[in-house]
C-alpha cells in the first residue's frame, strides 16, 4: 500500500501542482457532482464537531494513524488520542480567553486519485469572536488533505494546513 503525505513546506509549483491532476479515469458529471457535495458535507460536520469542541467524533472523522500538521506545532499530531486531545486543550485554552472561534472551509478543489484517494486543498477561514465585541477574521489558512474511505465514510489520512501570515 502506498502512502500518500503532504508537506507544509510545498509551494505551488508546477511540479508539486501535480498532486493535484486527476487521474485519467476522470469521474462523469453527475458523480462527481455527488462526490462533490459529499465531501462539502464531510467538511461542513468536521469544523461544526470542532468548533463545539467535541474531541472524540471530530478525531473519528480522521483515520486511526492520522497525520495533522499545522504551523502553530513543533511537531505534527499524530493520531485519533492525539487529536481528541489537542480539541481538549483547545476548548480549555478559549474557556480561559472568553474567545469563540469558528471555522469556515470553502473553495474545495476536491481531485480523485488512482487508488480510490482524494486529495482536497480549500481555504480555511478562522474567525474569532472576543467576550465582548464583533467578530473578526483571525487567520487565512489553505488546507490540504488526503481523504480515504474507512468503514464506509470518509476519513482524513493527512492534513497539512499553511498560513497566509507565515508564509
Amino acid at each position: 500500500m502506498t502512502t500518500e503525505t503532504l508537506s507544509r513546506t510545498r509551494t505551488a509549483t508546477p511540479d508539486t501542482a501535480a498532486v493535484f491532476e486527476a487521474p485519467a479515469e476522470v469521474l462523469a458529471g453527475a458523480e462527481f457532482g455527488v462526490l462533490y457535495a459529499q465531501i462539502q458535507q464531510f467538511y461542513g460536520r468536521q469544523m461544526q464537531l470542532f468548533d463545539q469542541h467535541d474531541a472524540e467524533r471530530w478525531a473519528g472523522t480522521f483515520t486511526e494513524d492520522a497525520v495533522f500538521d499545522v504551523p502553530t506545532l513543533a511537531e505534527p499530531v499524530r493520531g485519533r488520542a492525539a487529536l481528541a486531545s489537542s480539541v481538549r486543550r483547545n476548548q480549555a485554552q478559549q474557556a480561559r480567553s472568553g474567545e469563540q472561534f469558528r471555522h469556515w472551509i470553502g473553495m474545495i478543489d476536491l481531485r480523485p486519485q488512482a487508488g480510490g484517494t482524494l486529495h482536497t486543498r480549500c481555504y480555511a477561514l478562522v474567525y474569532v469572536t472576543p467576550g465582548q465585541g464583533g467578530s473578526a477574521v483571525h487567520r487565512v489558512c489553505v488546507m490540504e488533505d488526503v481523504l480515504v474511505r474507512s468503514r464506509g465514510k470518509w476519513r482524513v489520512r493527512h492534513r497539512v494546513v499553511t498560513r497566509d501570515d507565515l508564509g
